[in-house]
């Protein structure tokens, strides 16, 4: 069996990545295509935002208030609005992007990024409708107060459904709940994970 010459070698090394690399970034897109339609479709299905999908005349499913009311009246949104379609635009928006070819110790490879939203971009663009430098989202996390002044009635209040009193009218504390954060680390992970 022959040899190949050094200058032989050197075109197989050039020819080789190019060889690999369309079968290479169809398997990856299809991988990241798989994660991102499962990251949307779980997203949709959290309890949070199962129950900001609900609107103002939902039920708390998420626990975060006791059963009082529930997040989208609580928060105070305006009947009719949509908070999580901007979330629902960021995460769609994730996109994957390669890169050139590397050599490294010999070995050959095509490098990629994914753009997903971190969880601090998503707390920019959800801000609460009474005070916009917080955002509900983190506040889903962290607590938002005013649950023991919360007066649930009907066609009062921004929603509809509820309106913040001036006198206490309750005891209890909103429950924090894992939300964004958790979410966001855990699809970081399993992106990270495309090979």
């Amino acid at each position: 069996m022959a040899k190949l010459t050094q200058h032989g070698k050197e075109t197989l090394k050039k020819q080789i990545p190019q060889a690999l690399k369309n079968p290479f970034r169809k398997k990856v897109q299809k991988r990241f295509d798989k994660i991102k339609k499962e990251m949307i479709e779980e997203f949709l299905l959290l309890p949070v935002t199962q129950e900001l999908l609900q609107g103002p005349d939902g039920v708390n499913i998420s626990g975060t208030l006791g059963g009082v009311s529930n997040l989208f009246a609580f928060i105070g949104f305006d009947r009719g609005e949509e908070p999580i379609l901007p979330i629902i635009q960021l995460l769609e928006n994730t996109s994957l992007q390669f890169r050139k070819k590397i050599a490294e110790n010999n070995k050959w490879g095509i490098m990629y990024n994914v753009s997903l939203p971190t969880a601090e971009k998503i707390f920019a663009i959800t801000p609460m409708p009474w005070a916009t430098g917080r955002s509900w989202a983190q506040g889903i996390e962290r607590g938002i107060s005013g649950l023991g002044f919360l007066l649930r009635k009907n066609n009062k209040g921004r929603s509809g459904a509820a309106i913040q009193t001036r006198v206490k009218v309750r005891g209890g504390k909103f429950n924090n709940t894992a939300y964004i954060s958790v979410f966001i680390n855990k699809y970081k992970k399993r992106f990270k994970k495309l090979k």
